[in-house]
């Protein structure tokens, strides 16, 4: 299984705002891919910080997640937000 761990950090309400806006059909859409055991982003107490937790059921799963996402409306609305995020292969 790969885990993907870590956090999204806005600068700006803006940007947590796009966030927001758009998080529904990016958390849609990940969830029916193939290979997707589990997605989950979550607001934390900053309003400026989403908790992200991944699971697919191998590397070939994530990679086409992966994919997916650089091709999507989330991708484009969000690129400039931090992403601080670990791997794991577990």
């Amino acid at each position: 299984m790969i885990r993907l761990t870590g956090q999204l950090i806005c600068q700006t309400m803006q940007q947590a705002e796009t966030v927001a806006q758009h998080l529904p059909d990016h958390i849609r859409l990940s969830r029916a891919e193939v290979g997707c055991i589990s997605f989950d982003v979550q607001p934390t107490d900053n309003p400026l910080v989403w908790q992200v937790d991944e699971t697919f059921t191998d590397q070939a799963a994530f990679d086409l997640h992966q994919q997916r996402t650089r091709a999507s409306a989330w991708w484009t609305a969000t690129a400039a937000i931090t992403r601080e995020f670990k791997v794991l292969d577990v």
